[in-house]
């Protein structure tokens, strides 16, 4: 669920298919936080957004115990973030692509 910007994710500990593949991002990355139902993607997208457009830095906290779910996660909305980063250079590549490229690398 949404509490604001916050997102509470709960590890399903099982694969729940189409959740997390390119279909998602594709639809995430068309909408605003809040306009479809929570998902980490929306976070990312919304960091996304704020970064490439607003020119704002960015910080996610992801938080919880052992098992939660935090480092898949961290690889989900780097996916995520990838893949718009890719997608934005591909188009004009910017000064702008290229650190949120090295940002992710960075992250890594």
């Amino acid at each position: 669920t949404n509490i604001g910007s916050i997102l509470a994710a709960v590890n399903p500990y099982k694969q729940i298919p189409g959740l997390y593949d390119p279909a998602a991002v594709d639809l995430y990355s068309r909408h605003h936080l809040g306009e479809l139902p929570p998902h980490i993607f929306a976070v990312a997208n919304e960091c996304y957004r704020c970064l490439w457009k607003r020119h704002d830095s960015q910080c996610v906290l992801i938080s919880g115990e052992s098992g939660a779910g935090k480092t898949e996660s961290t690889k989900l909305l780097l996916q995520f973030l990838s893949v718009m980063s890719q997608n934005s250079a591909g188009t004009a590549h910017t000064e702008r692509s290229t650190r949120v490229e090295q940002a992710i690398i960075q992250s890594r």
